[in-house]
C-alpha cells in the first residue's frame, strides 16, 4: 500500500510537524511528507527540517499582492509535490476560499481545546478562564469558518487545581503529539482502500 503523501503547513516551533516524522520514520505511520510550507521564516520548524531532507517552502504573506494570489501559490507548490492530505500543524494563518475549494474535504488541522468550545487563539487561557473541569485536542477538517469544520477525533485532558497555562498546555500537547498522527493513518487507510466495480 502506498503511504499518503502530506503537504504540512508550519507557524511555529513545529513539535506536531516533528511528532508525524518521528512516526513516520518508526514505521508506525504510512504516510511521507512531500513538502512543508511555513508561512515564518524564523519558525522552530525549519530548525528541525535542516536535519532532513524534506522539501520546504518558506511563503510570507506579506510578499504576494494578495491574501488569493499568496494561496494560488500554496496550492500549486501542493500539486507539484503530489500532495494527497493537508496537515495543518500549527499554522497561524486563515485559510480563505481559494485554497479551501483546491483542497476540499482534504485538509486537517489540530486544535488545542474540545470543539466548539473555545475556538480561535489562546484555547488553554479561555479554557482556564472559563474554569472548565477539562480541555483537550481537536482534529477536525477545515472549511471556512475558523475552527468550524467536521470533528474528526478529539482527546481529554484533565485540568487540575493548580494549573496555569503552560501546564495545561503541555499536557495538551502531549495528546496532541498522539492524535494527529493517528488521524492521519486514519485517513491514509480509508484514501487507499481499494474501489469495487459493480
Amino acid at each position: 500500500m502506498k503511504p499518503i503523501r502530506l503537504g504540512i503547513m508550519v507557524s511555529g516551533r513545529g513539535s506536531n510537524m516533528e511528532a508525524i516524522l518521528k512516526e513516520i520514520d518508526s514505521g508506525n505511520l504510512a504516510a511521507e511528507v512531500g513538502v512543508v510550507i511555513s508561512d515564518n521564516p524564523t519558525a522552530g520548524a525549519l530548525n528541525i527540517l535542516a536535519e532532513t531532507k524534506v522539501p520546504t517552502l518558506v511563503a510570507e504573506r506579506s510578499a504576494f499582492r494578495d491574501k488569493e494570489s499568496f494561496e494560488k501559490v500554496l496550492i500549486g507548490v501542493m500539486i507539484e509535490y503530489r500532495v494527497e492530505l493537508v496537515v495543518l500543524a500549527g499554522y497561524m494563518r486563515l485559510l480563505g476560499p481559494t485554497f479551501i475549494q483546491a483542497f476540499s474535504g482534504r485538509i486537517i488541522n489540530i486544535h488545542p481545546s474540545l470543539l466548539p468550545a473555545f475556538p480561535g487563539l489562546n484555547a488553554q487561557r479561555q479554557a482556564l478562564d472559563y474554569g472548565v473541569k477539562v480541555a483537550g485536542c481537536t482534529v477536525h477538517f477545515v472549511n471556512e469558518q475558523m475552527d468550524g469544520g467536521r470533528i474528526i477525533a478529539q482527546a481529554v485532558v484533565p485540568v487540575l487545581p493548580n494549573d496555569d497555562v503552560d501546564a495545561l498546555s503541555a499536557r495538551i500537547l502531549k495528546e496532541e503529539h498522539r492524535l494527529l498522527p493517528q488521524v492521519i493513518g486514519w485517513i491514509g487507510e480509508v484514501v487507499k482502500m481499494p474501489q469495487h466495480t459493480h
